[in-house]
């Protein structure tokens, strides 16, 4: 498939496009969630931040020593990246079947380390997975960065104009060689998170609408016909508008179609493992063991490890009402990569057996680090209904 903008042409297989192009969103919406925690998320409070970002850090950098000691010096040892990925999503989505006896700390807690774990991925897939870099392509995006970020400066509150320069901005990068879903990180920390009005206006213009509203009169009718009502509940859906910032509102527009959409294809695109000699010499390659290795046993002791040590030293605490079982089941967690894994994977091998081989052993790794976490996290959480 060809994709032609001006006189530049950029021709890709249907799977380039899912990668680059796909995940492109789904790492806007990363970026955007990254640029709200640090606003008023778990990342907000240096003291309580610094407890999931040392785990994230010891996530990856341990499972990274655990893949090298399998594959050091070999073939596959630029694959060090593939088991220091958390697929938040699916991690998450366990999580969710314990329903309301998971302590809502422990929720934030995984998120936490899983945005700055969406960092680090970022930062590994931009320094050391990248192809031969377009210096004009990057200058290119360059001043695209300068103009998205001067239309913020300018507090431009429209989602358009700053998804059409995203648009561009991706197309720089996917013709740079750096990886082109680094541009949906770029265009999240551009978005404006200030609204155009502040709470205390939203309120005072709000209250006078619903006046306005209660004032026609007919409160007993299902079906709002008169003209004044009508015109109330338009501006004060223009007002609701108003007051919602640019960052939460293209957040919540994605997370759907990112949820149901994105990833599903990506999953679907890349989980396919093609075996074409023994399994049980697939499973036994050094890629595989090394991946399974370092998702299950080096997220457990990298986040482990550095949470004892952070509260041991009194550099952070942990979250209010969660115990370490708990944490411990949040390790195993952490293992999950799956999608995520896969794609920093393919980042790395590009196509053929080592690809092949990876998969395998992200998709081993993977169900179980999520089987024996969802036991963990039920066993040690009390029932809070």
């Amino acid at each position: 498939m060809s994709f032609h903008v001006g006189g530049a042409a950029i021709s890709k297989n249907l799977l380039h496009w899912v990668n680059d192009g796909l995940m492109a969103v789904f790492f806007l919406l990363v970026g955007l969630e990254i640029k709200r925690e640090f606003l008023v998320g778990e990342l907000s409070n240096i003291k309580q931040a610094l407890l999931p970002i040392f785990c994230a850090i010891g996530g990856m950098v341990v499972p990274a020593l655990v893949y090298t000691i399998f594959n050091f010096d070999s073939p596959g040892a630029k694959g060090w990246g593939i088991p220091m990925a958390t697929d938040i999503a699916f991690a998450l989505g366990i999580l969710a079947l314990l329903g309301s006896r998971v302590p809502l700390a422990l929720k934030a807690f995984l998120v936490a380390i899983a945005i700055v774990d969406d960092i680090g991925a970022v930062i590994v897939i931009a320094g050391f997975y990248t192809s031969d870099i377009s210096v004009s392509s990057l200058l290119v995006a360059l001043v695209i960065m300068v103009l998205l970020v001067s239309m913020n400066r300018l507090h431009l509150h429209h989602q358009l104009p700053y998804l059409v320069a995203g648009f561009f901005l991706w197309i720089a990068f996917l013709s740079s060689g750096l990886h082109a879903t680094l541009a949906g990180v770029l265009l999240a920390l551009t978005i404006p998170a200030r609204s155009r009005i502040n709470v205390a206006e939203f309120l005072v213009v709000g209250r006078e609408l619903l006046d306005e509203y209660e004032g026609v009169g007919d409160l007993g009718n299902k079906v709002p016909v008169r003209q004044e009502r009508q015109m109330a509940l338009q501006e004060l859906e223009k007002q609701l508008t108003h007051v919602w910032m640019p960052l939460q509102r293209l957040e919540h527009t994605l997370h759907p179609w990112v949820a149901f959409g994105v990833m599903p294809l990506f999953a679907f695109a890349n989980s396919g493992v093609a075996i074409t000699g023994d399994l049980g010499a697939a499973v036994s390659n050094p890629v595989s063991l090394g991946i399974i290795a370092g998702l299950i046993f080096g997220k457990q002791v990298g986040i482990m490890l550095t949470a004892w040590l952070t509260v041991k030293f009194g550099w952070s605490t942990l979250p209010y009402g969660v115990t370490w079982p708990q944490i411990y089941g949040i390790a195993w967690l952490g293992g999950i990569g799956f999608t995520m894994s896969i794609f920093v994977s393919t980042a790395a091998f590009g196509a053929g057996d080592l690809l092949q081989v990876s998969k395998i052993g992200v998709l081993i790794a993977s169900v179980i680090s999520g089987l024996v976490g969802y036991v963990l996290v039920n066993r040690y959480t009390k029932n809070a209904d």
